[in-house]
């Protein structure tokens, strides 16, 4: 075997080294005082050499044991083996005269003559004299030592090796010597020197080239010897810790051997079950016994030799004969051997040492640690303890493999164990748990439900039950998932009421270990040690999970074992253990964290596994029976109808389906069971109950007693009645037992060994007589069907129930409880199958869900109590790895508790912001630093800045799988904003609006250190301290503020939040709803009465006139920065409109609806980012147009004004395009109201012209019926306001009056005002190209469409037509003109178009006529008076042909007339003078020559206009009659028609525009 040592290389001849050796020991032999022979020239010079020499003959083969080797070589001294070999006796008995141990000496030298080659001499012979002086009765102490000291030599040296000629026997021949050396033991010193050298002699046997051809006698034998020395407390402590390592290193490499067995014989079950089966003949063959085995020293041993000792005859042609003749014998097949073939072996068993020898040892050792054995000692079971936990750790997955070893290790050991880790001895309690860890390490593949009780009892121990003291400066509601007790300890049993005899103390229960009861300090510290062993295993955790956790009949070890480690991570759980504690279980809870950690990246292994998918469900229906047993153990038939409903129990009508899951599951309550079971209606239940009971080959005591293990007896005699008799009928059903005749002799029966146990075991029957068997025997006399039951099955049932009370398990004292409760686990042992081993992944995220909780809080507590830095780097990194696995597995409740408690940490999720009344900024270089409370106050604690820096490491990358914890990051992001330590946003995405920065407060004061330092002085301090003064600023912060203000700025620098809005920019929209709606929480019920920050005047958009109010409200930057993130993000795209457009949409309509409220910069982004988002979502109908255009229409004049700017840049937004959105908000009155507020003021109104113009000269045109007056009015309003440029033209006039020539006038449309003005008459114009179209569009009458569309044009330009500006009014003269001649102006439908005479014209020239508006324009409105004059008559004559059919024809030119009457005397001079008769002579020819104006005697129907015409002309003009003489007939002359007047109009028209 490789592991094997090798021999040493010597410089020295072996034959002359070996001969040393002799004479060494024959003189020490004849210095020896009890040495009856003085000399021995044979032993010096070698002896003589024999003629004839013998050896064995060929046949003599026989199979003996190196023990019956031993014993005949020490019983006869030189005993027939050495005759034989030797020689037989001398001649005249010679040899007699010599002692036989030193003559053995003598021979071997002889045997030595001219050996060249060391190892072809053959081992026996070379050992034999050796031997003789180990085994030889009474050879003193200092001679035995000299032997094998000699024998170490010779095996270290290589002399006897595997090539030796019967090597293998002469092994076997040492191992019986030594195991059986007899030497005295008169001195202590030189008894434990011998020991120490046997000790080391078998421990080079063993490891040494030959150990593996010993055979398993020989082994145990080997073995025994060193358990006794071990165990011998006479023998110093030296010797006793000696043996212990040469015991624990001859285990090593026994054990060793045990795998390369298996590695011979194949790694398949099969392959080790053959091997098993192979060695099953041997297995009670060998035995180790180290109480009497033979190793005993004895006191006193008789020093003389056999006086038959027989002279050895040396041959050296026998060696070679022998060499010839022996075989090897085979160990075993197909085990290989290190010796060779050529190995000669005599009469012993040289097959090497096997399964039996190991099976025994192991056996042996566990068998010292049961603890109701009283003779071994605590020490002695440390001892053994320490050597099965080598074994374990070279060997502990084959002693799983092998079923001989298997089978100790599943009952005896663990049995054991799990006592010994109850003793109050720390020495025996920390190994026990020591070898606990290494078997569940090792072995737990078989140990599935002994893990689970193992492990039970430590969590019962170590957690405590004691409330987690409050911390100040800690929400208790932070740590809160932590449990206060584990799952799996149940509340003790109620002794009230139970039937049971004898009451078991509490403190026996907790000695037992049913309890947790109290251990020690070190005892705990122990056993966290040993959790933490097993913990870091990388699958132990998962293994929990998926065996127990997920199995409806095993407890929830993982997530107890969890919460086990977080309540003692906590500081105080130092209190009643050690200080150790609570970083050991932190230790072992985060290397549960890591392990998943590190499994993230892995690929899921689900093959030979079990499908996660199923056991998410098995812990579903687990979760399901623990709520219904624990309603049924309350209320059975509620608990019943709970798990029928949940679908655990098919049918509770049906009794088999009810009596199938109660006898199914242990969590039900035995006393309450039992009243089920017995109460009447439930009989069917207790028949199919009791049914399932096998009671075959079984007494009816052992009946009864495997019954009532299951529930316990009801108190009421009925009750007990029922079961009995159910019991009675199941025990005899198919073959009656042939002790007992029918069902109603099992009945008395069954009564009878009721009131036995009861008469046996009732404390309250002390003092009086018990049953005896003959009082048994003759209560039950005749009931057996009329005869006696026999005396010897009563009695079995007697001495069975006296010497075992038939009651509960969980009732019995300590022996009776652990024997049934690991007798119970033993039987469900093969149920329960192996336990599967799991190197996977992927049972990870359902661990996690189920264990994060304790572990989060855990991590929480401990950050927030500690004080070392390398907990911190510990603890943060757990929260980094708790929040990998989170994200990964999209576990978002665990990564939201993270986030949560990570914030609070960091003190910036707060709620109450902090002041930002004194903030500074301060210039640093070329950088700046606004210094802030917030700033100074983060900086000065590492504890905020580390969990600040993980809390972003955290959520970058998690964005998506983040829920509620969103809050408290936009809280921190909010703080730190307002403090102006990070931006609104990191990305680009406010591009999106196209909107300034959000306007912050501004610092209170700017300070420049750099200019400071340059103008360092006491004077310039000085006065910088008392100017501050005075003008009671804030003091200038310090150095140390300043610095933790740095430190607050490269801590936000290193959370790289930017990365954190980009990757929220790409989030799926479903994720952006959990981070919307957590802004949207954020927005205040009420915009508070505390100032938040208060911003001065200059950052308050305000006219130049206007002052700013007092009491404006106060200004949270922080409710824009949530409005416009929101915003943002909703307008993302289409997708996010619609799935977060409403509820973005209702939010920032909320603010408008309140606008009074809020301040002006708020109001006015808000309704922009609204009207933003009706732009982008007007197809969703999320936003009301009207409701929204009302609510803007709605604010205070002086907070429309405050708020244009954004207002009408949204409202510009939403009908830049045409689209039936512009088409909606521009026929709404409200839009109207809001653009006509803000037309009048300067600020705002260039752009409500840009509004205008665009719904006017778009494609199609915004126009509609719904909204041609507004148009019309907002025009007529603009250029109404142009009146502003008649200063600049007056101006102009009287610059160029009074210096005599006429100067370069300015242009009044230079003036923006002016300009649009003009701009506004000529979209005024425009919409008479709309007009038809708008009339067909209105479905009105022809006559009222026309007073609709064409009248109010015309009014507009009527008044713009005396507007003080020239250009405006010419502008406007001019359209009306153009107006007033358009062909499509008149109708034959009706006569509503004549109203441009009395609606229109009329009223013009009556206005022109006032004196203030001829003072407006003195020189301007005189040239206006006489256009209008000349227009009228153009417009008359225009439609004369129409007007004649007209009845109103009379009164209308009768009214021109009273119109050219007023202004001839208008008193303005002679341009309107010449102008109205000429145009009235104009008129007056037309009339007369188209047959209009005609005298009477041409034509009478003309009388009455004749005649009022020239009246009223006479009053005025009395010389024009006369001048036109139309009175007499003439010869008629070419006139033109009025049709043909119209060239003449357009021509003129076309003069006036010149």
């Amino acid at each position: 075997m490789q592991y094997r040592s090798r021999p040493v290389t010597v410089a020295v001849d072996p034959v002359s080294l070996i001969i040393s050796e002799c004479i060494a020991i024959t003189s020490a032999i004849q210095k020896s005082a009890r040495s009856q022979y003085a000399s021995s020239v044979s032993a010096i010079l070698g002896g003589s050499p024999n003629l004839i020499q013998l050896v064995p003959p060929p046949g003599s083969t026989g199979r003996r044991s190196s023990k019956a080797l031993a014993a005949e070589t020490t019983e006869n001294g030189a005993g027939d083996l050495a005759a034989n070999r030797w020689g037989l006796r001398g001649k005249k008995g010679k040899s007699m005269q010599d002692n036989p141990l030193i003559s053995g000496f003598g021979r071997l030298r002889q045997e030595l003559t001219g050996v060249k080659d060391i190892h072809k001499f053959d081992a026996v012979i070379l050992l034999y004299p050796f031997l003789q002086i180990i085994q030889a009765k009474g050879t003193a102490a200092p001679t035995t030592i000299l032997a094998l000291r000699a024998i170490q030599k010779f095996l270290a040296y290589g002399f006897i090796a595997p090539v030796s000629p019967r090597f293998a026997l002469a092994m076997q021949s040492l191992s019986a010597a030594i195991t059986h050396c007899q030497f005295d033991i008169s001195d202590p010193a030189q008894e434990e020197v011998v020991l120490l050298l046997i000790l080391h002699l078998m421990e080079d046997m063993l490891s040494g080239p030959g150990g593996d051809i010993l055979s398993d006698e020989s082994v145990c034998d080997m073995m025994g010897r060193g358990l006794t020395i071990c165990s011998r407390p006479r023998f110093s402590e030296v010797l006793r810790r000696t043996a212990e390592a040469s015991m624990v290193r001859m285990c090593q490499i026994i054990f060793e051997d045990l795998k390369h067995l298996e590695v011979e014989a194949g790694e398949e079950n099969e392959a080790l079950e053959a091997l098993d089966m192979r060695t099953s003949d041997a297995m009670d063959d060998v035995k180790i016994d180290p109480a009497a085995n033979g190793t005993d020293v004895p006191a006193k041993v008789s020093t003389e030799s056999s006086p038959d000792a027989i002279e050895p005859r040396p041959s050296t042609s026998s060696e070679k004969a022998s060499n010839g003749g022996d075989t090897a014998v085979s160990a075993e097949a197909g085990r290989s051997s290190t010796s060779t073939a050529s190995d000669g072996s005599e009469s012993l068993d040289l097959r090497p040492y096997s399964l039996p020898s190991v099976r025994e040892l192991f056996r042996v050792l566990v068998s010292f640690l049961n603890p109701h054995d009283r003779k071994h000692p605590d020490q002695m079971r440390v001892m053994a303890l320490r050597i099965i936990h080598v074994a374990l750790e070279v060997a502990g997955p084959s002693i799983a493999k092998h079923p001989a070893l298997a089978t100790i290790a599943e009952d005896q050991l663990c049995s054991h164990l799990f006592q010994l880790v109850r003793s109050d001895n720390m020495a025996v309690l920390q190994e026990a748990l020591v070898v606990a860890s290494t078997l569940l390490s090792t072995c737990r593949g078989v140990l599935k439900l002994q893990q689970e009780l193992y492990l039970s009892y430590l969590v019962a121990c170590l957690h405590p039950a004691i409330e987690i003291p409050r911390e100040p400066g800690i929400d208790p509601s932070l740590y809160a998932g932590i449990p206060q007790a584990p799952k799996l300890v149940k509340p003790p049993p109620s002794q009230a009421n139970s039937g049971r005899s004898t009451p078991v103390p509490v403190k026996d229960r907790q000695k037992l270990g049913m309890e947790g009861g109290t251990r020690k300090p070190e005892a705990r510290q122990a056993m966290v040690e040993n959790i933490g062993v097993l913990a870091r295993m990388p699958t132990f955790m998962v293994e929990l999970f998926v065996n127990y956790d997920c199995d409806e009949d095993r407890a929830d070890l993982c997530e107890d074992m969890v919460g086990l480690l977080s309540r003692n991570a906590l500081p105080d759980s130092a209190t009643w253990s050690t200080t150790s504690v609570p970083p050991l279980c932190l230790d072992a809870l985060l290397r549960f964290i890591q392990f998943i950690a590190e499994r993230l990246d892995q690929p899921a292994q689900s093959e030979g596994y079990p499908d996660p998918e199923v056991l998410r469900e098995r812990r579903r229906r687990k979760k399901l029976i623990i709520k219904g047993t624990n309603k049924f153990n309350e209320n059975p038939k509620g608990g019943l109808a709970y798990l029928q409903e949940k679908g655990i129990v098919e049918n509770i009508a049906d009794p088999v389906c009810v009596a199938r899951f109660l006898r199914g599951t242990s969590r039900v309550n035995k006393r309450m069971l039992g009243e089920y079971l017995s109460k009447r209606g439930n009989e069917q239940v207790l028949d199919a109950f009791i049914g399932m009971m096998d009671f075959k080959g079984k007494r009816v005591d052992e009946a009864l007693r495997l019954m009532l293990e299951t529930f316990r007896l009801p108190g009421e005699s009925a009750l007990i009645e029922r079961i009995v008799k159910s019991f009675s009928v199941k025990y005899c059903e198919g073959d009656t037992p042939e002790d007992v005749a029918d069902d109603e002799a099992v009945y008395v029966l069954t009564y009878a060994i009721i009131m036995l146990n009861t008469d046996q075991h009732n404390p309250n029957f002390k003092g009086r007589a018990r049953m005896v068997p003959e009082d048994f025997a003759r209560n039950l006399r005749g009931v057996n069907g009329g005869n006696n039951f026999a005396f010897e099955y009563l009695h079995a049932i007697y001495d069975a129930i006296k010497g075992n009370e038939i009651i509960l398990p969980d009732e019995h004292d300590n022996k009776h409880a652990f024997d049934y409760a690991w007798k119970e686990l033993l039987l469900k042992t093969e149920s329960a199958g192996p336990l599967v081993l799991c190197d996977t992944n992927i049972y990870d995220a359902d661990m996690f869900e189920s264990t994060w909780n304790p572990i989060v809080s855990c991590l929480f507590f401990v950050f927030m109590s500690a004080t070392d830095d390398t907990v911190y780097a510990r603890v943060i990194t757990g929260f980094d790895e708790c929040a990998r696995i989170a994200t990964k597995y999209g576990n978002s409740e665990a990564l939201d508790e993270i986030i949560y408690r990570l914030g609070y940490i960091s003190t910036l999720n707060s709620d109450a912001a902090s002041s930002t009344s004194l903030n500074t900024e301060v210039q640093v270089g070329e950088n700046s630093v606004m210094v802030s409370e917030l700033a100074v106050k983060f900086g000065r604690d590492v504890r905020p800045q580390l969990a600040t820096l993980v809390l972003f490491r955290v959520v970058t990358g998690s964005e998506h799988v983040i829920k509620k914890s969103w809050k408290h990051i936009i809280r921190i992001w909010l703080n730190l904003f307002v403090n102006s330590l990070i931006p609104p946003f990191f990305s680009t995405e406010e591009e999106r609006l196209a909107l300034p920065p959000i306007p912050l407060q501004t610092p209170s004061q700017v300070i420049d250190r750099q200019k400071q330092r340059n103008e360092a002085g006491f004077f310039s301090a000085f006065t910088s301290y008392i100017s501050s003064y005075a003008a009671d600023d804030p003091p200038e912060p310090s150095d140390e503020e300043l610095e933790s203000t740095l430190c607050t700025v490269d801590c936000v620098n290193q959370c790289h939040m930017g990365d954190v809005f980009a990757n929220i920019s790409s989030l799926p929209g479903h994720s952006l709803e959990a981070l919307v709606d957590s802004l949207l929480e954020q927005i205040p019920e009420d915009n508070g009465a505390t100032a938040v920050i208060t911003v001065k005047t200059e950052n308050i958009p305000t006219s130049p006139t206007q002052k700013p109010r007092q009491n404006t409200p106060i200004y949270d930057p922080a409710i824009i920065y949530i409005l416009e993130f929101c915003t943002v993000l909703a307008l993302r795209s289409q997708d996010t409109v619609e799935l977060l457009g409403k509820r973005v949409g209702n939010a920032l309509h909320a603010i408008l609806r309140d606008a009074s409220r809020y301040h002006p910069i708020l109001v006015e982004r808000t309704a922009f980012y609204l009207f933003h988002l009706l732009q982008a979502s007007y197809d969703f109908d999320y936003i009301r147009v009207p409701i929204l255009l009302h609510t803007v229409s709605s604010f205070s004049k002086e907070l429309l004004i405050n708020t244009s700017a954004l207002v009408l840049r949204g409202l510009k937004l939403c009908i830049e395009k045409p689209s039936p959105l512009r088409n909606e908000i521009m026929t709404s009155p409200d839009f109207w109201v809001i653009l006509r507020v803000l037309a009048a003021h300067p600020d705002s109104s260039a752009v409500v012209f840009e509004i205008l113009e665009s719904g006017i000269t778009g494609t199609p045109s915004a126009i509609m019926a719904d909204n041609y007056e507004e148009v019309l009015s907002l025009l007529n309003d603009f250029a109404t306001m142009a009146h502003v440029g008649s200063v600049a033209e007056q101006k102009a006039d009287k610059k160029s009056g009074r210096k005599g020539r006429p100067a370069k006038q300015e242009k009044p449309s230079e003036n923006a005002v002016v300009t649009r003005g003009i701009k506004a008459i000529h979209h005024i114009y425009q919409l008479t190209s709309r007009i038809p179209h708008l009339m067909k569009q209105s479905h009105l009458e022809s006559n009222e469409a026309w007073s609709a569309y064409w009248l109010p044009i015309f009014q507009a330009l009527t008044t713009q037509c005396t507007n003080p500006c020239r250009e405006v009014r010419h502008l406007a003269f001019a359209s009306m003109q153009r107006s007033l001649l358009s062909p499509e102006l008149t109708s034959a439908d009706h006569e509503e178009w004549t109203a441009i005479f009395g609606e229109v014209l009329f009223p013009l020239i009556l206005r022109l006529l006032k004196p203030e508006v001829f003072s407006s324009d003195r020189d301007g409105m005189s040239e206006t008076r006489v256009q209008a004059a000349s227009l009228l008559c153009k417009v008359f004559l225009q439609y004369l042909v129409i007007l004649s059919k007209w009845e109103g024809m009379l009164d209308l030119w009768l009214r021109v007339i009273e119109i050219m009457d007023r202004l001839m005397n208008s008193g303005q001079g002679d341009s309107l003078e010449e102008a109205v008769p000429e145009n009235l002579k104009n008129v007056l020819l037309i009339m007369s020559s188209n047959g209009y104006l005609v005298p009477p005697s041409r034509n009478p129907e003309r009388e009455e206009l004749w005649n009022e015409t020239w009246k009223r002309i006479d009053r005025f003009l009395p010389d024009l009659r006369k001048d036109l003489d139309l009175d007499e007939p003439v010869a008629p002359e070419p006139v033109p028609a009025p049709e043909a007047v119209a060239p003449v109009v357009e021509s003129e028209k076309a003069e006036t525009e010149a």
